[in-house]
């Protein structure tokens, strides 16, 4: 279902796995990887989203590269240029809402661990984000200008997470409702770091992932 396409970022041209949906039209959707790079898993959920009548892209931020190896992801990591990332993550935005297939005006963006916070970043960096989840959104440390943000936000985070811990979703999620921005944070009990990865079963929590999914779908259906 799914094909690689290029897209121009920033005067350069990018790279991203891109899914159409069967009824040839739908909303547009932007997914940002983990830490690994653009992987098997990634691939599945953009045409996941495409299953569920999206218009679905992963840019490739790493560009080609992938690893199983924690200390290279954690490299790539932190090699990794914010604003560079979140040029490509608004090119990729701006391509799917050109193309003939998209029927929404804006795009939703939805991103996991390195990929969650890159997606609260980049809705505070295009008003054409039109709804926002961060799943365990977690990075180095980068200045959010959390007032520009415009599009709902749903912060999802596991209890057990030891990485990005649940604390840091409930302080951000307070936050943004005082500055009046519609935010809501879902907090799984027995949910790991990575919980929605069903590549990996030792932190898999297929229960916390199929409602953290309908919660997705449910935001993107009613915003975009």
């Amino acid at each position: 279902m799914g094909q690689r396409v290029s897209f121009p970022s920033n005067a350069h041209t990018c790279q991203g796995y891109l899914a159409v949906p069967e009824s040839g039209k739908g909303p547009a959707v932007v997914v940002i990887q983990e830490w690994w790079g653009l992987v098997e898993h990634i691939q599945d959920l953009v045409e996941r989203f495409a299953r569920e009548g999206f218009l679905a892209i992963a840019p490739d931020l790493y560009h080609g590269k992938t690893t199983k190896s924690p200390d290279e992801a954690g490299r790539l990591l932190m090699e990794l240029d914010v604003e560079r990332a979140t040029a490509e993550v608004r090119g990729a935005g701006a391509y799917l809402l050109q193309r003939p297939e998209c029927t929404s005006k804006q795009y939703g963006v939805v991103g996991f661990c390195m990929g969650g916070a890159l997606a609260q970043h980049a809705a505070t960096h295009d008003s054409n984000v039109g709804a926002v989840v961060s799943f365990y959104g977690g990075f180095k440390k980068v200045e959010t200008p959390w007032e520009n943000l415009n599009a709902p936000a749903l912060l999802i985070y596991g209890e057990n997470d030891q990485g990005v811990p649940a604390a840091q979703g409930r302080e951000l999620a307070q936050k943004l409702q005082k500055l009046g921005k519609n935010a809501e944070v879902v907090i799984y009990p027995n949910a790991n770091h990575a919980f929605f990865n069903d590549t990996r079963p030792e932190v898999h929590n297929p229960e916390a992932s199929a409602d953290a999914w309908k919660r997705t779908l449910e935001l993107f259906r009613h915003s975009l």
